[in-house]
């Protein structure tokens, strides 16, 4: 712990001691920073990661541009970030700690909510559009391509029209807190899964489950 806190304090020197830069990887979750978007449908990134941390003993630490824990899954070290810049500027923060840890675009997983799919399921993806989500938008102008893997976590669309930005600042109803539990402990297999087996192999097993 003591290491890691002094690297935060020295920006040159990378957080994750591995040189073998395959073995790398930067597991980020989108959402907004506050207490007034805690438990909203567009933090489910944030919400992941907090449960990943929660269940590993993990601590963020507050740092450039977002908030950083590192994990060590069999040999393989992953920086998980929450981006401090907001849901519309998230792809500044990704760049840079991508940039800063060497950590190559291949081993970049980006979890997100996705009103376009039912409440839990799950699409893993490498490449596509932003579908009109701003943080994975901002994502891509940042990184200059769409192929980067990212982690959509359906949020479904039961709202009325116009009423959509209300709709994913919105909290989770009590049917959706009954399921959540279950959800994120598959998020969390999801993300050992992609570092461990590889975006193919995740993709097989988990999408649409």
């Amino acid at each position: 712990m003591l290491q890691f806190l002094k690297a935060l304090f020295k920006s040159s020197e990378p957080i994750i001691d591995t040189e073998d830069t395959m073995k790398k990887f930067l597991v980020v979750g989108l959402g907004n920073i506050g207490e007034e978007y805690l438990e909203t449908r567009h933090n489910v990134g944030f919400k992941i990661l907090d449960a990943l941390a929660h269940e590993e003993g993990l601590t963020f630490e507050t740092a450039k541009l977002g908030d950083i824990a590192t994990l060590k899954v069999k040999g393989r070290s992953v920086l998980c970030l929450k981006p401090s810049t907001y849901m519309n500027r998230s792809g500044k923060a990704i760049k840079y700690w991508l940039e800063k840890e060497k950590i190559p675009l291949g081993n970049l997983l980006v979890i997100t909510d996705d009103i376009n799919l039912p409440f839990g399921t799950i699409r893993i993806k490498t490449k596509g559009s932003d579908g009109g989500h701003n943080g994975l938008k901002d994502s891509q102008e940042y990184l200059q391509t769409t192929n980067y893997n990212r982690f959509r976590f359906g949020v479904g669309a039961d709202f009325g029209k116009g009423r959509q930005v209300e709709y994913v600042l919105g909290k989770w109803n009590d049917e959706e807190k009954a399921l959540m539990d279950e959800r994120l402990k598959k998020s969390i297999e999801i993300i050992k899964s992609f570092v461990l087996a590889g975006v193919g192999r995740t993709m097989n097993q988990f999408n649409g489950t």
